[in-house]
C-alpha cells in the first residue's frame, strides 16, 4: 500500500489482482446478483484508488478494502428496500473451488450439487444483515475474528456470538 500511495500504479494492479475475486464473492453473498456484485467491487476499487491517501496503517489494507466494499453493499441493500423490487439472479462464478463428480457415473449428483449450492445461498440471504456479514467474512472469506471485528466496527465478543447464532440459524434452515 505504501508503494501505491507514493504513486506506483503497479502496486494498485497488484491490489486489484489480490482482492477483486475475493471481494466479488464477498459482495455476491450480500446482494445475490453477480452483475451487481461486480459493479460494487468496481466502485470499491475505484474508491480505493481515489482515496488511497486516506488510508492509515492503523489496520490492515484488507480490513480497509472490505470495509469499503461492505458499506457499498449495505447501501445497495437499503436502496433495494426503498424501491421494493424483486431481483431474479443466477448463481454465478465464485472463487471457491468445487470438486466436480463424474456425472456420467451418477447423473443426478450434478443436480444435487446445484440444488445444495442454491439452498445454502438462499439460507444465507434469509439471515439478518448483522448475522450474515460476520458469517460470510469468517466462513466464506476465511478472515480472522479480529479482522471481522475491525471491518464491522463491533467488539470481538459480538462478532463471535453473531457468527455462532448465524451458524445455528443456517443449520436449522438447511435441515428443513
Amino acid at each position: 500500500m505504501a508503494r501505491f500511495q507514493s504513486g506506483d500504479e503497479n502496486a494498485y494492479n497488484e491490489l486489484v489482482f489480490r482482492y477483486r475475486d475475493r471481494l466479488i464473492n464477498f459482495i455476491y453473498r450480500f446482494v445475490n446478483d453477480m452483475e451487481q456484485a461486480e459493479d460494487i467491487v468496481q466502485d470499491t476499487l475505484t474508491k480505493v484508488f481515489t482515496h488511497r491517501h486516506y488510508y492509515k496503517e492503523i489496520a490492515k489494507v484488507s480490513t480497509w478494502i472490505y470495509t469499503i466494499a461492505g458499506n457499498y453493499a449495505k447501501t445497495e441493500l437499503r436502496k433495494r428496500k426503498r424501491r421494493k423490487t424483486i431481483q431474479l439472479s443466477h448463481m454465478g462464478k465464485e472463487d471457491k473451488v468445487y470438486e466436480i463428480p463424474d456425472l456420467e457415473q451418477e447423473p443426478d449428483i450434478g443436480v444435487h450439487v446445484q440444488f445444495s449450492e442454491q439452498k445454502i445461498q438462499n439460507a444465507l440471504q434469509s439471515l439478518p444483515d448483522h448475522f450474515r456479514s460476520p458469517v460470510i467474512l469468517r466462513d466464506i472469506q476465511e478472515l480472522s475474528y479480529e479482522d471481522i471485528s475491525k471491518i464491522l466496527d463491533v467488539p470481538l465478543g459480538t462478532v463471535k456470538s453473531r457468527i455462532n447464532r448465524a451458524r445455528q440459524q443456517l443449520k436449522s434452515k438447511l435441515k428443513e
